[in-house]
């Protein structure tokens, strides 16, 4: 188990992370989530070792590890840049760390084979020059270096932000299976929800050097803590006072009317749903996303937006009405 107690780091006089207090299971897969400059970097790093707390103490398997030495913590690393050794070719970048630790020439084959083979790189690929290879090959040598020191912790800085999109989700379910084998307690650093959501056991939403909220992805999406999980995670409506004050009218559930309210775009529908609020809407324009179709609605003159997928054949024409359907259980207020 990995834990975080009143952890403190400052730079000068600024204060990047604020009395963290976080607890990480062995075998998880835990995703540090948030904008840039939130502090999940330097969360990830204070664990590595490169940043030592201002005060608080870090704890692996009820160890103070707070002020040991990198190279003693037992962790392996994959930055975003990957790091990798331009002038050595991907046996030797993969055998480096092995070759410091001085293993035998025999061990250092056996374990680099036996990782190769996990992350499924072929012979060929093994004796080339790194710069030679593309992105999603840099990232898997990356990937094989940290775990072939077998680490029991490995920390991942936003691996995938240099790759392009479809390339991206497809290193995703292979990282995520990678962990799953390995059974390895994974920490991973990340903008994007996305990834975050598909990726994790559970999640801490950081924001300005605190952490918002921790829980699985489920609770994440569907039982935002704060208003900026929900704004920050997935595709969100913010309803005003007017429109509050429409569904208050015909719900004896009323929301508070002095305060915003916050509902997801896929929870609201153009079918009719018994139980569920109804408001006037007019259509004002469309976004076709092959999957589905996002349209932007005015309701009470505030923009209102939902999804609809194209295979139930639902096509709303520019400038008519149509009646939106919300159940009120999924209307969230902070």
């Amino acid at each position: 188990m990995i834990e975080f107690k009143n952890v403190q780091i400052k730079y000068g006089d600024f204060l990047a992370i604020q009395n963290l207090n976080l607890s990480i299971n062995d075998g998880e897969f835990f995703t540090l989530l948030g904008p840039s400059g939130c502090g999940k970097t330097t969360t990830l790093r204070s664990l590595v070792g490169f940043i030592t707390p201002s005060s608080g103490s870090i704890f692996i398997d009820n160890k103070d590890v707070t002020n040991v030495s990198v190279e003693k913590r037992n962790i392996g690393m994959v930055f975003q840049s990957y790091a990798l050794f331009p002038s050595m070719n991907v046996y030797e970048n993969i055998a480096f760390g092995l070759k410091v630790k001085k293993a035998s020439k025999e061990e250092i084959h056996k374990n680099v084979m036996e990782v190769v083979k996990k992350i499924e790189l072929n012979e060929t690929q093994l004796y080339r020059n790194v710069s030679e290879l593309s992105g999603g090959q840099q990232q898997r040598v990356a990937l094989a270096r940290a775990i072939v020191l077998k680490p029991k912790i490995l920390c991942l800085d936003e691996p995938l932000s240099n790759l392009d999109a479809k390339l991206r989700v497809g290193l995703r379910y292979e990282l995520k299976r990678f962990q799953e084998e390995l059974g390895i307690t994974t920490l991973y650093v990340t903008h994007d929800q996305e990834e975050a959501l598909t990726l994790s056991n559970r999640i801490a939403v950081f924001n300005k050097g605190k952490i918002e909220q921790v829980g699985t992805p489920y609770e994440i999406y569907n039982k935002s803590a704060s208003e900026f999980v929900c704004d920050f995670i997935g595709d969100v409506n913010r309803l005003d006072n007017e429109i509050i004050k429409e569904i208050n009218k015909q719900t004896v559930n009323k929301l508070n009317e002095s305060k915003e309210a916050f509902v997801r775009i896929e929870r609201i529908y153009t079918q009719k749903r018994e139980g569920f609020v109804k408001l006037k809407a007019i259509v004002k324009d469309s976004e076709y996303n092959g999957i589905y179709t996002k349209y932007n609605y005015s309701v009470l003159g505030r923009n209102i937006k939902n999804i609809e997928k194209n295979d139930d054949v639902i096509y709303h024409k520019i400038g008519s009405e149509v009646d939106l359907y919300i159940n009120t259980k999924d209307i969230m207020q902070f």
